[in-house]
C-alpha cells in the first residue's frame, strides 16, 4: 500500500484534475445564452451541443474504463487534460454550429477519461474501508469546479467576451496536463491474463444496480447545470443572470454538504441504499411539481428549495459507484464504473435532447414551454426507480447464494 502522504499527494492532483474537468464540463450551462447568439443556434442547436457532448462522454465510459484498467490513471487523466483543452481552444474561436460542436466534443471525450481515473487512483493508493468516503469527497471537492464555472465564467463573459473567456479555460487544461506529469506516479496494471472481462462486469446485477441508481439520481441536476437551468431561471422565471448565478453556485455549494452525509449514510447502513435513492429521486420529483404547477413564476424561496433538492442529486448518485464497489473485485472496477457512469450520462444526455426539441417544436423559450419540456424528466425517474427496484432484487438474491453456499 501507497504511504499516507504520498497517496494524498497522489490523489490531490488527480482532484486537482477532476475540478477543472468539471469546469470545462459545466462551462457550456452559464454561457447558453451567449452561445445561441455567437454560433446563431436555437433551443434545439442549443441542446445538440450539450447532447453531442454527453455522448461523446457516455460512448468513452466502457472504453476508458477498460483502458484504465489496463494502462494506468496517470496516462489516462493527462490525454483527457490535454484532450479538454484542445475542444476549449476550438469552442473560444467558434463561430458556427459545427466548430461548436466540434469543441464540445472534445471536451467530452477528455471529461470521460477524468472520474473513472481518479477513482482508480483510490482503489490503488487507499485501503479498501476507505474507499466509499474517498470516492465521495472526490466527488464532493470535483464541485468546485461548477462553482468556478457558475458566477466567476458568467462575469468573465460579461467582462472580456467570449474568446478570451474560453482561451483562459485552454490554459487551465494544459497546465492540469502539466501538473499532472510533473507530480503523478502511478502503478504498473496487472498482466493481462489477470484481468476480468467487460462481459462480467455487465452481468453482475450489482454493476446495473448501480448503473440505474446513477441515471435515476443524476438526470434532472446534470441537465438543469450542463445547459437548462441558467435559461429557465433567466428567461423562464425572468431572474437577473447574477441571481441566476447565484443559485447555481447555491445549488453547487448544498451538494458538498450533502456528500459527506451520504456517504456516511450510505457506509452506516448499507442495506439501505435503495432506500436513499428512492428519497432522492421522490423529492426531486416533487419539488419540481411545485414549481412547475406554480401559477406564474415560482417565489424565490421555492426555487431556492429546489436548488438544495437538485443539491441531492450528484451525491445521490455516487451510491451507484458504490454499488460497483461492492459487486465486483478490484481488478474489474474501471469497467464496472464505467458502465455505471455512462448510464446516468445517457440519461442526462437524453433529457437534454427531449427538452430541446420540445422548445424548438414550441417555437419558444417560455415559462409555459419549459413547464412542458422539463415535465419530460418524469418518466426517466419512473424508469429509472422500477429498475432499481428490479436490479435490487436480483443483487440481494445473489449476494444471499453466494452467503448460504
Amino acid at each position: 500500500m501507497t504511504p499516507r502522504s504520498t497517496a494524498g499527494i497522489f490523489w490531490a492532483v488527480g482532484v486537482l484534475a477532476y475540478v477543472i474537468a468539471i469546469f470545462h464540463r459545466q462551462s457550456l450551462g452559464v454561457s447558453s445564452i451567449e452561445a445561441a447568439a455567437r454560433l446563431d443556434v436555437g433551443a434545439a442547436g442549443l441542446s445538440t451541443l450539450a447532447m453531442l457532448q454527453l455522448l461523446v462522454y457516455a460512448v468513452m465510459q466502457v472504453p476508458v474504463g477498460v483502458l484504465v484498467d489496463r494502462v494506468g490513471s496517470k496516462r489516462m487523466l493527462v490525454v483527457g487534460a490535454v484532450v479538454m483543452a484542445c475542444g476549449e481552444l476550438v469552442f473560444a474561436l467558434a463561430e458556427g454550429l459545427l466548430p461548436g460542436i466540434a469543441g464540445r466534443a472534445l471536451i467530452g471525450c477528455g471529461d470521460a477519461m477524468t472520474f473513472i481515473s481518479v477513482i482508480r487512483l483510490v482503489n490503488v493508493h487507499f485501503p479498501p474501508h476507505r474507499n466509499p468516503v474517498m470516492v465521495q469527497l472526490t466527488g464532493l471537492i470535483g464541485q468546485v469546479g461548477a462553482i468556478a464555472s457558475a458566477v466567476p465564467l458568467i462575469q468573465s463573459l460579461h467582462a472580456y467576451g467570449w474568446t478570451p473567456t474560453f482561451l483562459g479555460a485552454a490554459v487551465l487544461g494544459v497546465l492540469s496536463a502539466l501538473l499532472l506529469l510533473t507530480v503523478l506516479r502511478d502503478s504498473r496494471p496487472g498482466p493481462a491474463e489477470h484481468r476480468p472481462s467487460l462481459g462480467a462486469a455487465w452481468a453482475e446485477p450489482g454493476t446495473r444496480l448501480g448503473m440505474w441508481t446513477h441515471a435515476a439520481t443524476q438526470c434532472s441536476a446534470a441537465s438543469f447545470l450542463l445547459l437548462w437551468g441558467y435559461p429557465f431561471l433567466v428567461q423562464g422565471q425572468g431572474l437577473s443572470p447574477a441571481t441566476a448565478g447565484v443559485l447555481l453556485t447555491t445549488l453547487t455549494l448544498c451538494g458538498m454538504v450533502c456528500g459527506p452525509l451520504l456517504g456516511y449514510l450510505a457506509g452506516r447502513f448499507p442495506y439501505h441504499r435503495s432506500r436513499m435513492v428512492f428519497l432522492v429521486v421522490g423529492s426531486t420529483a416533487g419539488t419540481w411539481t411545485a414549481v412547475l404547477a406554480w401559477p406564474g413564476r415560482a417565489p424565490l424561496w421555492l426555487l431556492a428549495l429546489l436548488m438544495v433538492v437538485l443539491a441531492t442529486n450528484g451525491p445521490g448518485s455516487m451510491i451507484g459507484f458504490d454499488y460497483a464497489r461492492t459487486f465486483n473485485p478490484a481488478a474489474r472496477i474501471g469497467a464496472a464504473s464505467g458502465i455505471v457512469n455512462g448510464g446516468g450520462f445517457v440519461a442526462s444526455m437524453t433529457l437534454i435532447a427531449v427538452v430541446g426539441i420540445i422548445l424548438d417544436l414550441m417555437g419558444e423559450t417560455t415559462l409555459d414551454t419549459f413547464r412542458v419540456a422539463l415535465a419530460a424528466q418524469y418518466p426517466i425517474w419512473a424508469l429509472g426507480a422500477l429498475q432499481v427496484l428490479r436490479y435490487r432484487g436480483k443483487a440481494r438474491r445473489l449476494l444471499l447464494a453466494a452467503r448460504s453456499s
